[in-house]
């Protein structure tokens, strides 16, 4: 039934978002901290591949991660999941956006009093970075993350739509509105239920997000 498919649709749906997202914050936040605090060649060097990557349209990036993922369809031996190339192609292309954040953020706290008391007294670059300055991004870091997961959301819909996402029956939100287009006329309540999920899901993040920032921006 609906309510069956929709729960099912909505743990696959929230797994890929969410790893993809919190895996590209390990690795952009990372990237992001490198190319914010070295102000040397190698921050010259990440923040021109942010750009380069953040110039190339998020969907087309996508589709063609997947597309390369996915390799021979004839082929079924071997090979990723349906979810691991999502959660793979939904990561590479939320690198760059979180990393560009967290370079930005990184930039002004590096310029800040206490991080040059703390590299007068001797600190480690290691012990600046994640001792003084990350701690202090860090809320920034959650807030953008929040709302990576609401359009990695919207995104796996999306690419189901156009049809890169999961293969059926595995039933996601993006594959059960794809699924209801065709009986629009008969029941569009199959197409129109994953949307209201969809949709009051991402507004709750995006919701959660304003907590966040509100709650532990940090101020003078």
């Amino acid at each position: 039934d609906m309510l069956a498919r929709m729960i099912w649709g909505a743990r696959v749906s929230l797994t890929i978002a969410f790893t993809a997202v919190i895996l590209a914050l390990i690795i952009g936040g990372l990237l992001g901290l490198l190319a914010g605090y070295y102000r040397n060649w190698v921050g010259n060097v990440l923040a021109s591949l942010f750009d380069i990557l953040l110039a190339i349209p998020a969907l087309v990036l996508a589709l063609a991660l997947v597309a390369v993922l996915k390799g021979n369809p004839t082929d079924s031996h071997g090979g990723l999941s349906g979810q691991v190339i999502l959660i793979i192609a939904i990561c590479i292309v939320s690198v760059p956006a979180l990393a560009r954040i967290t370079r930005g953020n990184t930039m002004s706290w590096a310029k800040r009093e206490f991080v040059m008391a703390a590299r007068a007294q001797g600190a480690t670059h290691r012990r600046i970075l994640f001792r003084e300055i990350l701690p202090n991004v860090a809320p920034a870091m959650v807030y953008i993350t929040l709302l990576g997961i609401a359009i990695a959301i919207v995104a796996e819909g999306g690419l189901a739509l156009l049809g890169a996402g999961v293969d059926p029956p595995t039933a996601t939100w993006g594959n059960m509105i794809n699924g209801g287009r065709v009986s629009m006329d008969d029941a569009p309540f199959i197409m129109f239920i994953p949307i209201l999920g969809m949709f009051f899901t991402v507004l709750a993040l995006n919701y959660l997000g304003d907590v966040v920032r509100d709650r532990f921006d940090v101020r003078e």
